[in-house]
């Protein structure tokens, strides 16, 4: 009988890793979306493709499995804070060895991680209001062992005095709680397929957010354009509409001419579909 909580833990723990790496393949066919690599093509990247987008998110599988194992049923703390971040560390480092060294998932692995970890350490079966506060709770513990490394996404939060992706985890992600997964259960409720659905969810979340992904490339201009573009999107009708397809596609052509991609909006929108079939035990095959 002493094996039974260690068998339950690994068999949601696979079941966790397993969600993660669906969201991020999930995220990265997902099409059309403005200025990112989906089914159709490689958007404004040189150096990423879905092929290698899809071979990053299966890299990433055991990382998620041992976050899982090592959060279960634990109190968020510093020594867990602490693992949470070694073990990301070592996930980044098994992406760059399958991709080449190019960065394709740094930023899902601190939202997805965080999550995974917060699903675990409330034994999978929390609603995803709580998964998101136990993961902001983690997220606002210090790791001493992190690294002082001023990443593109740092120094654009420093130069345009916007909040990054640390602070959307310390917050407990408010534009997946707040926008993204109420846009995306609103457009299921009025008739939209699940890829427009989901590329609603996408604008929702491109409204407000301060993108550093598109900071670095195209600074203030193209982060205002990135928003003004998703708020005309919804508010022709979003993505099962003939107008919002259109204003999709001119926010599309906008973010190709100005070589700027939403990798953050995609983040969280991988984040979004993982908690969204979390939450839906039918929908994701919960383990009893």
């Amino acid at each position: 009988m002493k094996l039974q909580p260690q068998t339950h833990a690994e068999e949601l723990a696979c079941w966790l890793a397993a969600n993660a790496t669906a969201s991020l393949i999930d995220e990265a066919r997902l099409s059309p979306k403005p200025g990112l690599v989906d089914s159709r093509g490689n958007g404004a990247h040189s150096d990423l493709s879905l092929a290698l987008m899809e071979r990053s998110a299966h890299s990433l599988t055991p990382t998620f499995h041992a976050l899982a194992l090592q959060s279960w049923r634990r109190p968020a703390d510093i020594a867990l804070r602490e693992t949470v971040g070694r073990l990301g560390r070592e996930g980044e480092v098994a992406m760059m060895q399958a991709t080449g060294g190019v960065n394709t998932h740094r930023g899902a692995i601190w939202a997805l991680g965080l999550l995974v970890s917060a699903s675990a350490m409330l034994g999978a079966q929390a609603s995803s209001h709580q998964v998101a506060r136990q993961a902001a709770g983690l997220a606002q513990l210090p790791d001493s062992a992190a690294p002082r490394v001023f990443s593109k996404g740092l120094r654009a939060t420093h130069r345009y005095r916007v909040p990054g992706a640390r602070e959307e985890a310390q917050r407990g992600f408010p534009h997946v709680m707040d926008l993204a997964l109420p846009r995306l259960r609103l457009s299921r409720a009025r008739g939209g397929n699940e890829s427009q659905a989901r590329l609603d969810a996408l604008m929702a979340i491109m409204t407000s957010l301060s993108d550093t992904c598109v900071l670095n490339r195209a600074g203030m201009p193209g982060l205002e354009a990135m928003q003004q573009g998703a708020r005309a999107v919804l508010a022709a009708g979003g993505c099962a509409t003939a107008p919002g397809r259109a204003a999709l596609a001119r926010l599309d052509d906008r973010m190709l001419a100005l070589n700027a991609s939403p990798g953050g909006a995609a983040d969280l929108l991988a984040a979004t579909v993982f908690l969204d079939s979390i939450s839906d035990p039918q929908a994701s095959h919960l383990p009893n």
